[in-house]
Formats: structure tokens, C-alpha cells, sequence
């Protein structure tokens, strides 16, 4: 343990209202060759994120959900920076992380014996109509600007889409994989009663 000033928290955790404990970990990517897939498992996907507030509320809603894990495609944002770690809220710690090109993703992907699904403007099919349930789902999903590319989009099992009522042509990647997360693992999540705090 060692005592620094709130100075020197400020200066390392770059937080006007630093919390008073900080912890240095090692920075430990699962190969892409150890993910593994069982029924009823889901994995995410994703394809070159670029905004780490992004990917950490991702990492953060594939905790909450109780899905395995998530493999980073291409070029994305450090997973580990210090927007991204704020932004998981500590899930980061719980959240098994996979990187690879998109070569050896797809290759990969050839292996993966469940469905797999990716949201793509050009999907003709409501989320909500698919049955996830039987076997493990591998869920990709595209980068902020340029959504699914197509040689992932070809890839993919189905092809979906959310539906939109207003004038917005597309959700921010973190809000639309929660809406798919949610969706995929609805009948595995119970609500857990309150707990008395008296």
C-alpha cells in the first residue's frame, strides 16, 4: 500500500474527485483460440470501436446481462484505457476480452457452431422474431460510423434490424447492442427481489 496526496491522485487518475483508492493491474487479452461457446453462452463481437465510452458500456452491459465475453475485430480502441476502464464501471475485472484481426475472426467464426447474428441496416428481420434460445449466439456488431462491414455481414447467420419510429436512422452502437443483449438473453434473466435495508 502506498499513501499519495490528493494531488497526486488527480495526476493519475486525470478526476477533479479522484476516489480515494486506485489499484494497478495486468492487462491480460483471452486468446481468440480459448473462446468457447456452450449452449445457452453469448459472445459479442466487435467491429473496429473506436469510442472507448462506447466499448466500456459495452463490456459493462455483457456483464450485466451475464453474456461470456467480447471479441475485439480490427483496429479498436484500447479496451484497457482509462475512458474505456472508467466507462465498465469495474466489470472490466469480470469481462473475459479477445482481440483479432478480422482475417482470423472469420476463420475463427467457421468453427462457431451457434447462431450467429449482426445488426446491418440491410436486415430484413425484426430482432425480436428470432429465437435465441437453442444453442450458444455470437452477436457482431459494426463500428460507430460505417456499421457491419460486408465481408462480417456475410458472415452472419441472420441479419437484423431494430425497429425505429423517428426520424434517427440508426442507435449508438452501445445502446443498440444493449437493446440485442437483452433481447438474446431474455429468458435466462429473472428479476432478483429487493432486499430489506432496514
Amino acid at each position: 500500500v502506498l499513501e499519495v496526496s490528493e494531488k497526486v491522485l488527480v495526476a493519475i487518475t486525470r478526476r477533479d474527485n479522484p476516489q480515494m483508492v486506485v489499484g494497478v493491474f495486468s492487462q491480460k487479452f483471452l486468446a481468440l483460440k480459448d473462446v468457447r461457446a456452450d449452449n445457452g453462452d453469448v459472445w459479442v463481437a466487435l467491429d473496429r470501436v473506436r469510442d472507448p465510452g462506447n466499448l466500456g458500456t459495452v463490456i459493462r452491459t455483457v456483464d450485466a446481462v451475464g453474456a461470456k465475453g467480447v471479441i475485439l475485430v480490427g483496429d479498436t480502441t484500447d479496451p484497457f484505457s482509462v475512458e474505456t476502464v472508467r466507462a465498465t464501471m469495474g466489470s472490466i475485472f469480470a469481462v473475459p476480452v479477445a482481440k483479432a484481426t478480422t482475417e482470423a475472426f472469420l476463420a475463427w467464426r467457421g468453427g462457431f457452431s451457434g447462431l450467429v447474428a449482426g445488426t446491418h441496416l440491410k436486415g430484413a428481420v425484426d430482432y425480436r422474431s428470432v429465437d435465441f434460445s437453442r444453442g450458444p449466439v455470437l452477436l457482431m456488431m459494426g463500428n460507430e460510423q460505417q456499421g457491419l462491414p460486408e465481408s462480417l455481414a456475410a458472415s452472419c447467420d441472420r441479419l437484423l434490424r431494430i425497429p425505429q419510429a423517428g426520424r434517427a436512422d440508426s442507435l449508438n452502437l452501445a445502446v443498440a447492442t444493449g437493446i440485442m443483449l437483452f433481447e438474446i438473453r431474455r429468458g435466462a434473466l429473472k428479476l432478483e427481489p429487493i432486499l430489506d435495508q432496514q
